[in-house]
């Protein structure tokens, strides 16, 4: 479940989309692309921080090596759609994939998260089922040092140019119109946060397998593979970098009677980009072959947005991410694990818990970090506290108990629904940990709905 503040976010950008769908009516939104004359006038001025690396700019052997592991992952059935929630509906999203990163890592995307398939770091002792496998994992490994050199180098170029920039305007008397951040690219250290990618998240689709496509609202672009959006959780200012291939030759022309002689081939690939609830500026959609790579560099995925609009042919793509992963990894969950322990009193009595302390900060800290104990109940059911003092630790432990009881009640929903039912049966999520509410072996019941009426009754009675 999301956090307040994110779930207000997403209702800000819903309310900006409606807005904006009025104020089009009937009417579509401009865009461009290679064939018009001011496409890459457009694109210098307003979507500069867009890199296209074309194929023949990427090695061979490294072509090679990464189109044969997409192929190799999909022969073994590693690519899953994944059942995801949006607007409070459980969705499969159109495209199959597959995460591939640092050991340990998670990605969360659209109330989803997703563990990485690790790829073989120096140091690390990783053992895979397949050959195969491995050398798949190992070629996004190889292809996503690539394309970290690659996007350092993109973004010097980009400092240097906007700093040239700079100078000229100073120069002939100009006042420069760059703000403070399109300059301000950080130091080495900052830089290398930045574009250190730490996993990948691999796409796959085949259009003409998909009964049902969304039409792009905006600008009447065609078939989108993917909505308009930001990427998520990701570190702040980092690079996004995409590698595309088209696994099948195929048609990248479409009959004469069914192309339109304006806007974007529907046969070929292509990148939207837009700037975020920009009604004036044109949009532009970038044509992708196999093998092509782009980069949005810095700030670009905060100022702008992107879809993918949909080819022909079936397509693979490997999306590099900097994830914000403080709190995304199983060594901080280890370590949040052994800190919440450090609050639990060893007892010679089998089966008692004690608390080495109830200060309301202990308490928060030890609800948020691990949240299958009963001791903080134990403690407040006895006699002799202070009204103010109880009321104040029964306010924190609802406040968290109420979390953790919606967040329990989703995930089952989710995982009883229609459409999670239907999928096979070894891509199916599971309700896990789950246990039935007489389970002895628990210190509290799997629905907490009664632990959380009789805190509020008690809350109540307290009340003068």
């Amino acid at each position: 479940m999301d956090r307040p503040w994110a779930s207000s976010i997403k209702c800000i950008f819903l309310l900006l989309k409606q807005k904006l769908l009025k104020e089009l009516g009937n009417r579509w939104l401009p865009y461009l692309t290679p064939k018009d004359a001011d496409f890459h006038q457009l694109w210098q001025e307003n979507y500069s921080k867009l890199i296209l690396r074309e194929a023949s700019r990427i090695p061979e052997l490294l072509h090679k090596e990464v189109q044969q592991a997409f192929l190799t992952l999909r022969k073994h059935d590693c690519l899953f759609q994944d059942l995801v929630r949006i607007k409070g509906k459980n969705l499969l999203t159109p495209v199959s994939r597959l995460l591939i990163g640092n050991p340990g890592y998670t990605y969360k995307y659209l109330n989803s998260r997703l563990f990485t398939v690790p790829w073989p770091v120096e140091g690390s002792n990783i053992k895979y089922t397949e050959d195969e496998i491995f050398a798949a994992c190992r070629a996004f490994f190889k292809l996503n040092d690539y394309l970290h050199k690659d996007t350092v180098q993109a973004l010097d170029k980009l400092r240097l140019i906007k700093s040239e920039q700079n100078e000229d305007s100073t120069v002939f008397g100009m006042v420069p119109e760059l703000s403070k951040s399109d300059l301000d690219m950080g130091d080495d250290m900052e830089l290398k946060k930045r574009t250190t990618y730490n996993l990948t998240l691999l796409n796959y689709m085949d259009p003409q397998k998909m009964s049902y496509l969304k039409e792009e609202p905006y600008f009447g672009m065609g078939k989108m593979a993917v909505s308009w959006h930001h990427d998520e959780n990701l570190v702040e200012r980092s690079t996004v970098a995409v590698y595309s291939y088209s696994c099948e030759a195929g048609p990248e022309v479409i009959d004469d009677g069914e192309q339109s002689l304006e806007g974007r081939n529907p046969a070929v690939w292509h990148v939207g980009l837009k700037i975020a609830w920009d009604i004036e500026t044109p949009g532009l959609a970038v044509p992708l072959h196999q093998g092509d790579c782009y980069l949005m560099l810095d700030d670009l995925n905060a100022t702008h947005q992107h879809c993918v609009l949909a080819g022909l042919q079936p397509r693979f793509s490997s999306t590099h991410r900097v994830a914000e992963c403080s709190v995304g990894t199983l060594d901080y969950i280890f370590k949040r694990c052994q800190l919440a322990l450090q609050n639990v009193q060893d007892d010679m009595e089998p089966r008692t818990i004690h608390l080495r302390s109830l200060e309301s900060s202990v308490i928060r800290q030890g609800e948020e970090i691990h949240n299958e104990t009963n001791a903080v109940l134990c403690e407040i059911r006895k006699e002799g506290w202070l009204v103010e003092q109880k009321n104040e630790i029964i306010t924190d432990l609802l406040a968290w108990l109420t979390t953790r009881q919606e967040l329990r009640m989703e995930w089952c929903m989710r995982c009883q629904s229609r459409i999670a039912q239907n999928l096979p049966e070894d891509q199916r999520p599971i309700c896990w940990p789950y246990w039935e509410d007489d389970d002895p072996e628990m210190p509290l019941p799997f629905d907490l709905s009664n632990i959380i009426l009789e805190l509020q009754g008690q809350l109540l009675k307290a009340k003068p």
